[in-house]
């Protein structure tokens, strides 16, 4: 400093130059009321960051919301920042962020909003039940639900109503206000499984009687793929993981929320040890040290199920002494995307991540991670057991093997099918769905759920099956058909799926983000201009990080490309 600038310094008070010691730490410090709370609801669970949703879930448990003071506790409990707790509870749609949980209505009212649902009322019947309980009981919508078969669907807690009304509603409210618990479902026994052959693969991959080697050279002579929506070759997943080395890690998606998508509840919940025997197999092979299970909150009654067979099957030593995590998820479609699984294990805001590494390089907690989809683990033992020609064999129209479709719709039966590979939607519906509804004509349907594009009856007699729709701008993706007919309002079809994408984007980028919303905005014009939305639907599916944003044209494309007359 020159002489003349040390003129202008300001002399200091004896003892002004000392910095005084901060009294408490920095940002808002929690209340003991708060504090002590969060303590005795956590009780001695670990506070490890990893953690927090499923602690998030706890305090939602206890108290019916989250209020700001327990997230301040929770935060201070966790030794995380606050914004770090608030960013996460703030994200995912089953949470409820409140200044006061006394104030918040004593019941919610979820009524499922997808597709399926619309299509058989759930708008109305939202808003009748928003009119007869006003604000004594909060109504409001719900994300697909995983019980498309029984549309509409409503949800109040952990209690489903299937094909509700208002007086099915009305009972389900009283069921709750008595203490309704989930329930009981009624799945093979650990002991009857393992009378019909059980978990002998795993026993034989774990003796040496069966070679890793052998199994994934069947698995790619077989042509198993994966069957959670992108249909990637499974030795070849494993082979990428074992390339690695290192510790490693497994990660279920189980965490299926595409539209129409309910096949992997079905078969967790009629056999969930063949699931689990599946994913053990799967651990085996890449030597993953841990597995962990991301299953979606709303799947109550098969939360149960699992953690009880995971509790047989370690009590018999089937787990060879590897710890499985059942993690609860807390309402995000985006965490089918794997990475943003993996996020939301971590503890995190589900936000996917960029690739390359791949997930299989480093995936969950930067270890090398196979992930796969429950239904694909569910067919491993049977695949090793009866070999790669049984999984192989059947197929229509130039396919082989076969498919799970979930079916619903206005078709008579919807449900969950085992069917032949390349089968059509129109032999779907007649031989498996019981054919139209009475008073419907088959207008269109939806082959890969809300992402998979929209075909008209008259493309009807395409093989649904891998490679076969891309050709169109559709995909099978996790084989959700969605059946149409005449009496539906395709414009408005078309809104409900762009509503979901945007309602679902997780808001990273640009693209999705912004895109999503405009497109809805521009759909909601009685006219729609196209030229604008196909510029708009380009720069999704170019520039979006994810499958989210580069998907979520699809079904707006295919109904300006294949339903002019209905956009008119």
């Amino acid at each position: 400093m020159g002489r003349a600038a040390s003129f202008l310094k300001t002399p200091k008070a004896p003892g002004q130059g000392k910095r005084r010691a901060r009294y408490q730490a920095k940002g808002r410090q929690p209340e003991f009321s708060h504090l002590e709370k969060v303590k005795s609801i956590l009780k001695d669970a670990p506070r490890r960051r990893d953690l927090l949703i499923e602690h998030l879930h706890a305090l939602q448990d206890a108290t019916g919301a989250l209020e700001k003071g327990d997230l301040v506790a929770l935060a201070a409990e966790m030794k995380l920042s606050l914004a770090e707790v608030y960013e996460v509870a703030t994200f995912y749609h089953n949470f409820v962020v409140t200044d006061d949980a006394s104030t918040e209505p004593e019941l919610t009212i979820k009524v499922c909003d997808s597709l399926s649902c619309e299509m058989a009322g759930s708008a109305k019947l939202k808003a009748d039940l928003a009119q007869k309980y006003g604000p004594e009981i909060r109504v409001t919508h719900g994300a697909c639900m995983g019980r498309c078969d029984q549309a509409p669907v409503v949800r109040i807690k952990d209690h489903y109503i299937s094909r509700a009304d208002l007086s099915k509603t009305e009972k389900g409210i009283k069921d709750v206000k008595n203490d309704w618990s989930v329930p009981e479902i009624d799945h093979i026994s650990f002991q009857d499984y393992q009378d019909q052959g059980g978990f002998k693969v795993l026993t034989d991959l774990y003796s040496g009687k069966q070679s890793g080697e052998k199994i994934i050279s069947s698995l790619k002579e077989s042509g198993h793929r994966g069957l959670g929506g992108a249909g990637f070759p499974h030795a070849l997943k494993i082979s990428s993981v074992l390339s690695i080395p290192g510790p490693k890690l497994m990660a279920v998606n189980a965490d299926e929320s595409e539209p129409g998508t309910f096949k992997d509840r079905h078969y967790m919940n009629s056999n969930p040890f063949q699931f689990l025997e599946g994913m053990l197999i799967g651990a085996e092979l890449v030597e993953a040290e841990e597995i962990y299970i991301f299953l979606r909150d709303e799947y109550p009654d098969t939360a149960k199920a699992l953690k009880q067979a995971i509790s047989e099957i370690s009590i018999a030593g089937l787990d060879k002494g590897r710890t499985v995590h059942l993690r609860r998820g807390a309402g995000a479609y985006i965490c089918g995307e794997e990475s943003a699984m993996l996020e939301s294990i971590e503890g995190k805001r589900a936000l996917p991540r960029h690739k390359p590494p791949f997930p299989a390089h480093v995936g969950l907690f930067g270890k090398p991670t196979l992930i796969n989809n429950v239904e694909t683990l569910y067919w491993l033992p049977e695949i090793i057991a009866k070999g790669p020609d049984w999984y192989s064999e059947d197929g229509r129209h130039g396919s082989q093997g076969f498919r799970t479709f979930s079916l619903s719709g206005h078709v008579n039966k919807p449900g969950v099918y085992l069917t032949p590979a390349g089968i059509t939607a129109q032999e779907l519906i007649d031989e498996y769905g019981g054919g139209m509804k009475d008073g419907h004509i088959f207008k269109g349907y939806l082959p890969g759920g809300a992402s998979g594009g929209i075909l008209p009856a008259s493309m009807a007699d395409i093989p649904l099956d891998f490679g076969k729709l891309e050709q169109y701008g559709c995909f099978i993706g996790s084989a959700a058909v969605i059946v149409l007919s005449d009496q539906d309002d395709l414009k408005e079809v078309g809104r409900n799926l762009m509503h979901f994408f945007e309602d679902e984007s997780c808001g990273q980028c640009t693209p999705c983000r912004s895109g999503t919303i405009k497109a809805l905005e521009l759909m909601k014009a009685d006219e729609w201009d196209q030229d604008l939305l196909l510029e708009l639907s380009d720069c999704m599916r170019d520039a979006s990080i994810c499958g989210l944003g580069q998907a979520a044209p699809n079904g707006l494309l295919s109904l300006m490309k294949f339903f002019k007359e209905d956009l008119a």
